[in-house]
């Protein structure tokens, strides 16, 4: 596509968007993270160009490299996908906007002692499985509050924003809507918490129906001609 095309898609996505936050509130803001790991860094700068600013990568090095890439443009990073503790001190040094991604106590502990060791802080989500699929990192919705309370106390370093998931895999709307749900009522039992991540390229607008107000956008913002 070329830029007035890419630009009247942009537009397109976010009418979608506007549509179903409203149905939330007229005051409900919902914040667009362009997932990126399946594209090159002039891809992201052609989006950058037209308005995009948060950009979302689910591997480290590929964070590093693209950030490397396009250090002149004032990019907001996020680091969305599964992180493995030995890649810790390498995100860390990328200094993401923040981690959408805590799954585990482990990694929990882990980045605070690496943070409290640096006299860093790093935002943070904590992943919830509320599809309940074995396919999915994150804790259970059961334990998610117990859990999400336990790293505010031991990890002051990682400062929780609120939660993120990741929609139910089915083409039956009223499972992938229930996963929703839950997580959007989790989020409105966290003191304090801003952000309820949760909705991608598939479902965005239901789960924006649900109450997210971040969702991550990857091949449908990405798509080419």
């Amino acid at each position: 596509m070329n830029t007035l095309e890419q630009k009247r898609h942009f537009d397109a996505i976010i009418e979608r968007i506007e549509r179903a936050r409203i149905r939330v509130s007229e005051h409900h803001i919902v914040k667009i993270v362009a997932a990126s790991k399946y594209v090159d860094a002039d891809a992201i700068r052609d989006l950058y160009s037209i308005g995009q600013r948060a950009f979302g990568e689910n591997k480290v090095q590929d964070l590093k490299t693209k950030s490397d890439l396009l250090e002149e443009l004032p990019l907001e990073w996020h680091f969305i996908g599964t992180l493995q503790k030995n890649k810790i001190n390498q995100l860390l040094s990328i200094r993401p906007h923040m981690i959408h991604s805590i799954d585990t106590l482990e990694l929990a502990l882990a980045l605070q002692e690496r943070l409290s060791r640096e006299g860093q802080t790093l935002r943070a989500l904590v992943q919830v499985n509320s599809a309940y699929e074995e396919t999915k990192s994150g804790f259970m919705p059961e334990e998610f509050l117990e859990r999400y309370a336990q790293i505010v106390h031991e990890c002051p370093n990682l400062q929780l924003q609120g939660i993120m998931s990741i929609g139910a895999h089915s083409d039956n709307h009223a499972i992938v809507q229930k996963s929703f749900e839950t997580t959007r009522s989790l989020f409105e039992k966290l003191p304090n918490a801003t952000t309820c991540s949760m909705g991608m390229s598939s479902d965005f607008e239901l789960a924006v129906k649900c109450g997210s107000n971040l969702v991550r956008l990857g091949s449908i913002l990405f798509k080419q001609k």
